[in-house]
């Protein structure tokens, strides 16, 4: 999730994961001393691709930098199980992971680049993307995207499996960035969190990603010309017993 201030922690009410904040520097400190499970040391096996990949980490917070990208292992729920995160670059990487089915998010593996720019002076942020994921388990496949002061964080969410949801209160559905999506609108005591959730299911294509970010700004006037950060890109892992393959085949950010 968020690299620079702080990380969020999703909790089990009502069946719907709530997000709650988590110091950085705690998830950083104390979390970090925390043993890896010993069934850790088996992964690297169990990974499949993860054996022949330029890059691959088993390390709970393993992070890589290729081109202008950083990839995170990012396992970073309470509870979680072993996962091993392997990349050729940016576009080409994944992970195995086994996540107990014990309710509340285990792992964000994600991609990331920084833009660094106001969105009112961006001509164009497209992304497109091509995973592989499982038919069972709990999880979604999203972006997760941050202003520069990581007061707003808007994800979409292009498919999803098993019993998981938004955090706050559902407000419309809109065709807008080239997806139909139901938009919820949260506040998780820390930051605004807008989750715009595929009405289909999609496992390739593009995002245009300023237009959603304009008609956050312009339709409904909950952001204003905020310094566009980090855009994220990954698998939020609820659940995954007895390890399962997430593969991205094709990924990339372009923003002008």
């Amino acid at each position: 999730m968020i690299r620079s201030a702080s990380t969020f922690v999703r909790l089990w009410t009502g069946g719907l994961p709530v997000r709650k904040l988590r110091p950085f520097s705690r998830r950083r400190g104390a979390l970090l001393l925390a043993t890896v499970p010993a069934a850790a040391a088996t992964v690297a096996l169990a990974a499949g691709p993860a054996s022949a990949a330029v890059w691959s980490s088993t390390d709970r917070w393993g992070s890589w930098n290729n081109n202008g990208y950083t990839l995170y292992n990012d396992v970073w729920g309470s509870g979680a199980g072993p996962q091993t995160i392997w990349a050729n670059s940016a576009s080409n990487w994944g992970v195995w992971s086994n996540q107990p089915n014990t309710g509340g998010i285990k792992s964000y593996p994600d991609v990331s680049k920084w833009v660094g720019k106001p969105i009112n002076s961006l001509n164009s942020v497209t992304s497109g993307y091509t995973v592989s994921v499982p038919s069972s388990g709990a999880f979604e496949t999203a972006y997760d995207i941050w202003d520069s002061s990581n007061a707003n964080e808007i994800m979409l969410w292009l498919n999803q499996t098993g019993p998981i949801g938004p955090i706050g209160s559902y407000v419309t559905t809109v065709w807008v960035g080239g997806y139909n999506w139901k938009v919820y609108k949260g506040w998780n005591g820390s930051n605004n969190v807008y989750s715009f959730l595929n009405t289909g299911y999609a496992t390739s294509g593009t995002v245009n990603v300023l237009d959603v970010l304009k008609w956050l700004e312009n339709s409904e006037h909950w952001i204003g010309n905020v310094t566009l950060g980090n855009v994220q890109f990954g698998w939020e892992i609820t659940s995954s017993s007895g390890g399962m393959n997430f593969q991205v085949n094709n990924y990339w950010v372009s923003a002008s």
